[in-house]
């Protein structure tokens, strides 16, 4: 086993060992919650050296001590105690605020030199009065020197009702055997106020700096967890827009390749402007992709209501288109669009449509889209991820969707979007 000097030494030196961990990691690279813990801690080695030299190091060494040889050799060992009280507090400040904080287990035993230091800390006091060795004022600053090292571990990893009635039975304790040393009503009851003063610093200066770290490392964790939601939802978004922008395009792009190819093998010259046409709608796909990279991308729903209508045609499906989205805010536009983009990607997609309807209309302020077809989808469809980004994008502006079968064959889809988005989003 290693002695317990210099075990302590070593504690001592913990300080010195966080100066030059200070030095080599900058101050502005830590976070606030890293720079409070340190400035925490550092002040509890403070506080322990401070307390011990006030309460301890001053009375011994400023007249309260007698001269003669033995209390002269009681009170250097008081010092010395009292010094390897301060180191070993120091040694395990770091480890008991982990075991407090969650972060690490105490190991067994690990308080038992404290403890042992404690007794000795209290025994030479109490030697001191039994030999007349030093005034009462004296004696009594000590026992609260003695207390506060070793409170403020002990206080940490020892739940607060226990802290305090253990507590109470070391001041009746102390107070019984000073009592017997030196029989002076007035002195017995200073050593159990000193008791409780010194056991309810410890406490409050430990538990309560402690319990504030705890809150601060529990934010800390917060905006750390909301940093990887916002990163989250962000994949979420790019998945969703991408899937909006490439699934009508790719439909488009399939389809018309398999026009070309029919018309090609009949040896129809169209074939070359449908695969122009193909060409035309990669080369946006590609732009669109790299808009919704960037974060920038808005759908017009005038462009969007041609386009469905185009493309719908195209396939051999009827669409008819009614209602003028000129005039509408930009943000109404934006999210109607994209409605109409999912809605005519479900219809080329998961139905077997031969009819399409639009229809876009205004009816006590709010904006009403309805896409109807006569090619009901596969109900494991309806709830696509593609409806359900919708219906957030929509819940953003205080809109909302509806979207399922009306009866025989019939799929409709209605999207309200209030008509001024500004009065919802301020």
């Amino acid at each position: 086993m290693v002695p317990l000097g210099a075990e302590a030494l070593r504690g001592g030196g913990a300080v010195f060992g966080l100066i030059r961990g200070w030095q080599r990691r900058h101050w502005r690279e830590r976070s606030k919650a890293e720079r409070v813990e340190l400035q925490t801690v550092v002040t509890w080695y403070v506080t322990t050296w401070f307390f011990s030299l006030v309460w301890l190091a001053l009375p011994l060494v400023g007249g309260g001590l007698d001269r003669r040889p033995a209390p002269v050799v009681v009170g250097g060992l008081l010092l010395l105690v009292g010094a390897l009280q301060c180191a070993e507090a120091n040694r395990h400040t770091r480890s008991v605020l982990d075991h407090y904080l969650g972060r690490a287990e105490l190991p067994p035993g690990a308080l038992r030199p404290a403890a042992v230091l404690l007794a000795l800390a209290l025994a030479l006091p109490l030697a001191l009065a039994v030999l007349g060795g030093a005034d009462a004022i004296t004696i009594r600053f000590a026992i609260g020197a003695a207390l506060l090292p070793f409170g403020l571990l002990y206080g940490l990893v020892t739940p607060v009702q226990v802290f305090l009635r253990r507590s109470a039975v070391l001041a009746v304790v102390l107070m019984a055997a000073f009592g017997w040393a030196q029989p002076d009503p007035a002195g017995i009851l200073m050593v159990g106020t000193l008791t409780t003063f010194g056991t309810l610093v410890s406490l409050l200066a430990g538990r309560c700096g402690a319990w504030t770290l705890s809150v601060l490392w529990e934010a800390e964790r917060a905006r750390e967890t909301e940093a990887r939601l916002a990163v989250a939802e962000e994949r979420l978004r790019f998945g969703r827009d991408l899937h909006d922008v490439m699934g009508r395009n790719l439909a488009v792009i399939a389809l018309k390749s398999e026009l070309a190819v029919q018309l090609a093998r009949r040896g129809r010259p169209e074939a070359v402007e449908q695969m122009i046409e193909v060409q035309r709608i990669a080369q946006e796909s590609q732009r669109e992709v790299r808009e919704v990279v960037r974060g920038y991308r808005e759908a017009d729903l005038g462009v969007e209501l041609a386009g469905a209508q185009g493309v719908l045609s195209a396939a051999g499906i009827d669409c008819e288109v009614s209602g003028e989205a000129d005039g509408l805010a930009p943000e109404v536009q934006s999210v109607l669009g994209w409605v109409v983009r999912e809605a005519t990607t479900n219809v080329l997609r998961h139905g077997d449509a031969g009819r399409c309807g639009v229809v876009l209309t205004v009816d006590e302020g709010r904006v009403v889209l309805t896409v109807e077809n006569d090619g009901a989808p596969d109900p494991v469809s309806v709830g696509g991820s593609g409806l359900a980004g919708l219906r957030e994008r929509l819940s953003v502006v205080g809109g909302t969707l509806e979207a399922g079968p009306v009866g025989g064959d019939v799929f409709r889809v209605v999207a309200e979007v209030p008509l001024s988005v500004s009065e919802v989003t301020a």
